[in-house]
């Protein structure tokens, strides 16, 4: 039982006794990388992203902070704000649980795997301010980048991706992140210098050029790849699905715009507008 403002909700967990059909590798497997510019990228050149607060809902929410900032602990006035700030952010929690939701199936179905990169969201989003004996460094940079990481919902779309699966029978396996988006996916390559931006990708060795999310998705899907065991018709050939539909993706994003949430006084997050 949980409690969100004046709305109280109740989860029940119920064991169905259904047990999750056998999937055959020739279902097609599928890497993603998760990003703070794009939620996710999939090794087949799709890219799932939007905002999940309005401009207007943005502009509010800073009005009400300021407001918020004017009013005394503990008083009537101070409650109201904040009852106000959390109607605005159960929009923008809801919003996000039914993307998460709507990309997962998009990425589950149709596939007996599915390769995620073994991120520690926790830690990737712990503060970086330190203590007064050792002070932090870049402080302001890391925090922005905390934000971006809590805005796109790292581990929630996780957890759909895992919630899906077991209904497909698909398998959904994480493997070490390190280097994904520097490795040359045609020739092997690593090296820094092969990610130009934080969207292009050029291999320094054989002139390979891609979208670098999506490097980092089929990197991904290569080492999730070795040693999976999933079943396949007996004397039947495995048919792989295609890693790459064309060179820079099915729909590469040319710019983006996110709104992720800052935090208040309180514990409260809040919209600030990046690019």
């Amino acid at each position: 039982m949980t409690r969100d403002g004046k709305h109280w909700y109740v989860s029940f967990l119920v064991e169905d006794g259904v047990k999750a059909p056998a999937v055959s590798l020739e279902r097609g497997r599928r890497g993603v990388d998760r990003g703070v510019v794009t939620l996710a990228a999939t090794s087949d050149g799709q890219f799932l992203d939007r905002s999940f607060v309005s401009p207007g809902e943005a502009a509010r929410y800073r009005r009400l902070q300021q407001q918020l900032a004017r009013t005394r602990k503990g008083s009537e006035r101070r409650r109201a704000c904040r009852a106000k700030m959390r109607v605005i952010m159960r929009r923008v929690r809801d919003r996000r649980q039914d993307f998460h939701a709507q990309s997962a199936r998009q990425i589950v179905d149709g596939n007996a795997l599915v390769v995620l990169e073994d991120l520690n969201t926790a830690a990737m989003t712990a503060a970086a301010r330190g203590s007064v004996a050792k002070p932090g460094v870049r402080v302001r940079q890391k925090s922005g980048l905390n934000r971006a990481i809590l805005d796109k919902g790292w581990h929630s779309f996780e957890l759909a991706v895992r919630n899906r699966a077991r209904r497909t029978g698909a398998t959904v396996r994480t493997v070490n992140p390190a280097h994904t988006s520097t490795t040359c996916p045609v020739c092997g390559h690593v090296h820094p210098d092969n990610r130009k931006s934080q969207a292009r990708f050029v291999c320094t060795a054989c002139g390979h050029k891609e979208h670098a999310d999506t490097v980092g998705a089929k990197n991904a899907l290569a080492r999730g790849h070795a040693g999976h065991g999933a079943w396949r018709p007996r004397r039947q050939p495995v048919r792989e699905a295609p890693t790459s539909v064309k060179p820079q993706g099915i729909n590469a994003p040319t710019a983006q715009v996110g709104i992720p949430l800052t935090s208040v006084g309180g514990g409260s997050p809040s919209p600030s507008v990046e690019t």
